[in-house]
């Protein structure tokens, strides 16, 4: 037998986006919903199933979902751009803007998918680095934007891990320094619903911002893998180009359309969880934990008692699976718990207890 093909470098280095799946009672790793979509809408997709030609390719062009989506953001169906979660729009923006000889600024600690994505399209990461609270102020941020000037500058909000939201004037400021050059700014809101307001009402043809938000979290549609862009016209034209054809399977494409028929529904359980967060932090102050502000539907904590690891498989054998953030730069000891129902709160906070003890 020969000599076996090599992957690419940046490739082969990777060891890949990895969240455990453990066989656990409470599941508070990844930022899921805790709640299904309502009857209705799973009656609704069950209708639309047996109206799918499966013979025939989907729409390519996404019409039926790209409108909705555009009426709901007040804007055009060409600024609007679907992809397989949100991830797979990072991917187009850094296939169109990224790629050899180009690079792109992150502000870490943020999401690993941010580094990994650059690394696999070949584009240069820079790296920004947040405040010790991991705040961002427009001082800092404008220096490396301005300093390096990158094609792309990635900033989350909320930032995950950390729940940070932007701070007042942040994005306007970032959009004006990428402007001076032909940069793109992109604010990922993954997590937009549970914080007060939205970058995508900054959206226009004379800027140069995009807005990602996703399915998966205030929809209760992880399992369906969608997510979306709201970008200028332009912008949307070139993401079109790198789009793999049909990328959008037909039952995905019905699911999107109905689920925005169920936003009250869905906003009703984003205050729900907006204020079990606000009770689950207030119960983590009364321990020997540290945590910070957040605007999404998770918290960091670090326990000061034991060192984060241990706490992490304490609670594992508890059957409560957080997710470890022990070993990443700038993170040292920090978990993440994700808001799930108020007995999934209760549950972590007696094993958290326990492992604390």
């Amino acid at each position: 037998m020969g000599e076996r093909p090599t992957a690419r470098i940046p490739v082969a280095s990777e060891s890949g986006y990895h969240s455990p799946q453990l066989d656990v009672a409470v599941r508070l790793n990844t930022n899921e919903s805790p709640f299904p979509p309502p009857p209705g809408f799973v009656e609704a997709v069950a209708e639309a199933v047996r109206g799918v030609d499966w013979n025939r390719y989907p729409d390519r062009s996404a019409t039926r979902l790209r409108a909705a989506l555009a009426q709901r953001y007040g804007v055009t169906p060409g600024q609007v751009f679907a992809a397989n979660g949100s991830n797979e729009v990072l991917q187009s923006l850094l296939l169109a803007y990224g790629g050899a000889g180009r690079s792109v600024a992150v502000f870490e600690p943020t999401y690993a998918m941010y580094s990994q994505i650059a690394r696999t399209t070949g584009t240069r990461l820079l790296k920004g680095r947040r405040a010790t609270d991991f705040s961002l102020d427009s001082g800092t941020a404008r220096r490396l934007v301005l300093g390096e000037q990158p094609d792309m500058v990635i900033l989350c909000s909320p930032n995950n891990p950390t729940g940070t939201p932007a701070a007042d004037g942040l994005v306007a400021d970032l959009e004006e320094a990428v402007g001076t050059y032909g940069g793109l700014l992109l604010v990922d809101e993954a997590y937009g619903e549970f914080a007060h307001g939205s970058a995508a009402d900054l959206v226009s043809e004379d800027r140069s911002l995009v807005v990602s938000r996703t399915f998966s979290k205030t929809w209760a549609m992880a399992g369906a893998r969608l997510g979306y862009l709201i970008a200028p016209t332009w912008c949307v034209a070139e993401l079109e180009k790198v789009a793999l054809p049909y990328h959008l399977d037909a039952l995905k494409l019905e699911v999107g359309v109905l689920a925005l028929d169920y936003a009250d529904e869905m906003l009703d359980r984003v205050e729900s969880l907006v204020a079990e967060r606000d009770r689950v932090a207030h119960e983590l102050a009364r321990l020997p934990v540290t945590t910070w502000p957040s605007a999404a539907n998770f918290i960091l904590l670090r326990p000061e008692s034991r060192p984060g690891v241990e706490v992490w498989q304490d609670l594992v054998d508890r059957s409560v699976l957080v997710r470890d953030f022990t070993a990443m730069p700038g993170m040292d000891g920090c978990l993440r718990v994700t808001i799930g129902s108020r007995v999934e709160n209760e549950t972590f906070l007696d094993a958290l207890r326990e492992a604390l003890r």
